[in-house]
């Protein structure tokens, strides 16, 4: 048996072991569920106070309430 013969078999074993990769683009876009009320921007579930703050300020020269007022820190 020779080289070309091993490498061809050690192919053949590592294709049975290898899975696709799969992707967390659906998911993470499920997990957009806090939208500003003013510019209708989306922000991951996990996203906390301060990045909501400092969109609020940034963009739109206001505070956490008025573009965020459904907004509970957990």
């Amino acid at each position: 048996m020779g080289n070309g013969a091993k490498a061809q078999q050690k192919r053949e074993r590592n294709a049975k072991d290898n899975k696709t990769a799969k992707s967390q683009l659906k998911t993470n876009a499920k997990a957009m569920d806090i939208q500003c009320n003013i510019c209708k921007s989306t922000f991951l579930k996990t996203t906390r106070a301060p990045q909501l703050v400092e969109h609020a300020a940034n963009k739109h020269s206001k505070q956490l309430a008025e573009c965020f007022p459904g907004y509970e820190a957990a």
